[in-house]
């Protein structure tokens, strides 16, 4: 891992070592339902993304509160809202996340360098109905154990990839969704043939996420097949009309799905 990547691992390694101890809870249907949103595998399914800053972009949107944004999105039908919780690097917050959980029904995704059982806690004691899982800064013992732990709280699990062996350990995880990042979390650099050489990887019943750098439906024409869902941060935080962006990205009708690499084995 290159150094920013390093230094946002260690940053959760502090972060985690502040908050409570983990403790299962039980279930509200909050995993079920968040699955349930990406369901209808006709069409491109949309995650908002609300975040202040990146690390190579800076600061992208600091005139807009959570709430307002995550309102936009969810009646524009966005299928989940991902919430940025680093704030070192990305300006997120359990804050943010539990102001976006209260202010609308759409189910919320914890994104953050997850790396601890009670990071996880935390995030679903704020109203977090799924949590990131980043294949790269975690082992193959850790990471099933983050996933089990998620299940224990009642959270889905969406378990990002960027390269084919990262794929292969991610479909271990029964029920996680899939995702590919375009960006390489080494040199953050996007390359959006990431997702086209890595999505037909992924089996087609199993739910799979492309992942930064698309603007728009034309953007994500050649992953349809195979992504039946789209995160969306940058774009949307810039937008003069997020909602509007979102609903342009839902309209776009996803083809049968090939039968993918996985499955003609």
């Amino acid at each position: 891992m290159a150094r920013v990547l390093d230094e946002l691992v260690r940053e959760a390694e502090r972060r985690s070592a502040l908050l409570p101890a983990f403790s299962p809870r039980p279930s509200e249907g909050r995993r079920e339902r968040f699955l349930q949103a990406f369901a209808d595998a006709s069409r491109m399914h949309v995650i908002a993304e609300f975040k202040a800053q990146s690390p190579s972009l800076g600061v992208i949107n600091e005139n807009v509160s959570p709430e307002a944004q995550a309102a936009h999105y969810e009646a524009a039908g966005a299928a989940a809202i991902s919430v940025l919780t680093e704030p070192s690097r990305f300006g997120g917050s359990f804050e943010n996340l539990e102001r976006v959980s209260k202010a609308v029904r759409t189910p919320t995704l914890m994104k953050d360098f997850v790396v601890d059982e009670r990071h996880l806690a935390e995030g679903a004691r704020r109203g977090a109905s799924a949590a990131l899982l980043i294949v790269r800064c975690l082992s193959d013992e850790r990471l099933k154990i983050l996933a089990d732990a998620a299940s224990d709280l009642d959270l889905a699990v969406l378990v990002e990839c960027h390269n084919a062996d990262e794929i292969r350990r991610a479909l271990v995880i029964d029920d996680a969704l899939i995702g590919v990042n375009n960006r390489d979390l080494d040199t953050l650099i996007i390359d959006k043939q990431t997702s086209e050489r890595l999505l037909p990887l992924v089996p087609a019943h199993r739910i799979a996420v492309a992942e930064s750098g698309y603007e728009g439906p034309l953007d994500l024409a050649s992953v349809a097949p195979y992504a039946r869902a789209a995160l969306v941060g940058t774009a949307l935080m810039r937008a003069a009309d997020p909602a509007a962006l979102i609903s342009a990205i839902a309209g776009l009708r996803r083809s049968a799905s090939p039968v993918n690499i996985q499955e003609s084995r």
